[in-house]
Formats: C-alpha cells, sequence, structure tokens
C-alpha cells in the first residue's frame, strides 16, 4: 500500500536508537522527510548514518529549552507529522518511588510530548493538515503493581490524546495513540534467552518465545517493526477517517475490547 507521504515531513522523538529509530526509517522509506531526535550531541547523526536518511536534531525535550533548541534546529520546515515516540519506563514501586520519581515519569512520558506539541500544532492547524501519533503502552489500560508511576504517567498520555483529539476537531489535525505490549527488543530476547537456558527451554529464540509468548494469542511477540508499520500508516493521509483511538498492538493479549 503506498502511503503517500512524499511531501510530509515527520518528526520522531527519540529516534535516535529502539523503535523510535525502526519508525524514523519506516516514514523515511515510505517517502517522508524525516527529522532523526537524539538528546546528546552524536547521537542522531549516528542514527541517520545508520538507516541512510533523515536530518538530525538535538535537544533535551524534558525541558522547555531543549524543546526549544529542537524547533530551532528544524530550521523552519514544516513539521506536519509528529510521532511522540519518545519515553521510558524507570523501575520503582509504591513502597521505593519517591514524589521525585513520578514528576520525573510525567516529565519523561507526558510532558516530552506536550512540549513537541504546543510548538509544532499551530502550524498543522494553519495548513489545514497533520498527523500526531503518541506512543504509548496496553498497561495504561492495565497497569502492573509495579513502575506505577510510569504506568500513570502513560495514563495520562492516553488522556491528554483524547483531549487534543477534541481540540482539533475539524482542523484537518489528526491525533492518535499507540498502545504496544511486550515488543522483542535485543534487551528483551536477551533477558528470555537467559531465562530459557535457566528453565530449559532451549538456547535459540524461536526455541524460547513459545514460551514466552505461551498466554498471547498470535502465541509471538510484536516485533518493532509491526509498530512503525502502524505508525506510518496513521502518520498517512490514508487514515484520514481515525481521530482519538487508542490503538493496542499487543497480540491480543489485553482481553479487552473497549
Amino acid at each position: 500500500m503506498h502511503l503517500a507521504l512524499e511531501g510530509h515531513t515527520a518528526l520522531v522523538s527519540g529516534s535516535h536508537r529502539g523503535t523510535g529509530l525502526v519508525i524514523a526509517a519506516r516514514l523515511a522509506r515510505e517517502g517522508a522527510d524525516v527529522l532523526v531526535h537524539g538528546f546528546e550531541p552524536g547521537q542522531a547523526e549516528a542514527a541517520v548514518a545508520e538507516i541512510g536518511a533523515g536530518t538530525p536534531v538535538t535537544g533535551d525535550i524534558t525541558t522547555d529549552a531543549g524543546a526549544d533548541a529542537v524547533q530551532q534546529a528544524c530550521h523552519g520546515r514544516h513539521v506536519d507529522i509528529l510521532v511522540n515516540n519518545y519515553g521510558t519506563a524507570d523501575p520503582g514501586s509504591w513502597s521505593d518511588s519517591t514524589s521525585a520519581d513520578w514528576v520525573d515519569a510525567y516529565q519523561k512520558n507526558v510532558l516530552s510530548a506536550q512540549r513537541l506539541i504546543s510548538r509544532f500544532l499551530p502550524a498543522m492547524v494553519a495548513g489545514g493538515w497533520g498527523r500526531i501519533v503518541n506512543l504509548g503502552t496496553v498497561g495504561s489500560t492495565r497497569p502492573n503493581a509495579r513502575m506505577p508511576h510510569y504506568y500513570a504517567a502513560k495514563g495520562a498520555l492516553a488522556t491528554a490524546t483524547v483531549s487534543l483529539a477534541r481540540e482539533t476537531a475539524g482542523t484537518g489535525v489528526r491525533v492518535n495513540l499507540v498502545s504496544p505490549g511486550m515488543i522483542l527488543t535485543p534487551e528483551v530476547e536477551a533477558a528470555y534467552l537467559k531465562k530459557g537456558r535457566r528453565e530449559g527451554w532451549g538456547d535459540t529464540w524461536e526455541a524460547v518465545e513459545p514460551h514466552v509468548a505461551a498466554d498471547i494469542p498470535i502465541r509471538r511477540i510484536v516485533r518493532r517493526e509491526e509498530v512503525a508499520d502502524l505508525v506510518a500508516f496513521l502518520a498517512s493521509p490514508r487514515a484520514d477517517a481515525i481521530h482519538g483511538q487508542n490503538l493496542r498492538i499487543d497480540g491480543g493479549a489485553l482481553d479487552t475490547l473497549t
């Protein structure tokens, strides 16, 4: 399916590594002019070299000054696709997480997105077209006991997405949330391979994955490329009728339909 992203400019936060890098590469392959974001000098440049496309931008979006730096680094480009990919799941529990941990989780998982939205949304509205895709988690609907500060922050991002969708009604800007379940990253694979050897499941991912995904209806873990495919579709003109939605991509693991 041709997504018709030529002529559009996309900013993907936290795209110097991980899932964000995969999303940036996918958008670039579809013809978008992609702004690859890093927090420290050199991060985005290395990512651009790795994927062979894009323009590096740098700034710590957990601060207003850093978000301003990112906007300035766009050099006046009309960003009409904003993918708020950045977020972190720092460890913690109800018993040991401090108020500072909760504020930090909100800065990283909510305000980082809000800062970029506030800077790039006005031009989208003025231009009559835009896409904002926020990256959440299925845990905002069914959180675990651990990392309550992270799940609470992601829950706030989900609520903010719906509010923004209402705010942008009639403007040509579409706003959605993508909520992955467990994603197969190198770190996840390494951890479960270690567990697999300990449990006697085998030494390869092909042998271990069926045990890891035994409770997932599709019997495997979602790949980062699948998340990127969904984000790219939502960022395209073909997704014009999708607005204000929380699209879960978890292999059917979350047993609710609402």
